[in-house]
């Protein structure tokens, strides 16, 4: 199985292309905070190359911008290509299936508006939610 899960912030903004059939797909990188600090007290991050397809990639690439948290859902996929001096690389790249924008409203300061960034739909207000009958909960 190869699944994935993080949650990390953009290190920088997100790069958005196409391929030549016209798919289009977005690139960022994300730092991921280990839950320990090194030797010196100091806070050690891992980073990842995500990369997503279609209308997510669309997405990714409105709404998100250096610094916005998110969380990733999705696979490692091994790349390899050769370099401009033409050394075999590989590399490995987290290929998103869903991406969470978990950025706050109140702390976005993207490309858009005065707040920017990924403005979430309203939650519905608890009043227009169908009362829970007790009786038909199966505890």
């Amino acid at each position: 199985m190869n699944k994935i899960i993080l949650i990390g912030n953009l290190t920088r903004d997100p790069e958005s292309s196409s391929t030549q059939g016209g798919v289009n797909f977005t690139r960022f990188n994300i730092a991921v905070n280990r839950p320990f600090t090194n030797a010196n007290g100091e806070r050690v991050a891992d980073y990842f190359d995500v990369i997503c397809w279609r209308q997510l990639a669309e997405r990714c690439a409105k709404y998100l911008f250096k610094g916005s948290k998110v969380g990733i859902n999705g696979s490692v996929q091994r790349r390899q290509y050769e370099d401009r001096d033409g050394i075999k690389r590989t590399s490995f790249d987290v290929v998103a299936d869903e991406v969470e924008f978990l950025t706050p409203r109140s702390n976005t300061t993207g490309r858009e508006g005065s707040q920017g960034g990924y403005v979430p739909e309203e939650p519905h207000p608890i009043s227009d939610m169908q009362p829970v009958d007790n009786d038909d909960l199966p505890f």
